[in-house]
């Protein structure tokens, strides 16, 4: 159940920064945007709640959020996705990786 939650957080938080992109042309989806914010920080709050550390799911909520959003925001706006910026992502999951690894081996 906390992974389900993490998941939501992280999926609320992508469609709230696609929809601040939107919102530029289409102004009703900046209630998207609250919503989508709020929504993301309510479930990443009840994820901590239920004992998952903070390094832990900040990262994964971060760094799935950033590649996330970029890869949705070269298919749906068409913004440049680069081989550079490919590897950089690869580098933050790799980074999130070894932080949620590293959690591993304290609680052992």
């Amino acid at each position: 159940m906390t992974w389900l939650l993490l998941g939501l957080a992280i999926c609320s938080e992508v469609a709230a920064t696609l929809s601040l992109k939107g919102s530029a042309t289409v102004p009703a989806l900046y209630a998207v945007v609250v919503f989508g914010y709020l929504a993301s920080f309510v479930l990443l709050a009840l994820v901590l709640r239920r004992g998952m550390a903070l390094g832990v799911a900040y990262g994964i909520w971060g760094a799935a959020g950033v590649a996330l959003t970029a890869v949705l925001s070269a298919i749906v706006f068409g913004e440049a996705l680069t081989a550079v910026m490919v590897l950089g992502l690869a580098c933050i999951i790799g980074g999130v990786v070894l932080v949620e690894n590293g959690s591993r081996v304290d609680h052992e």
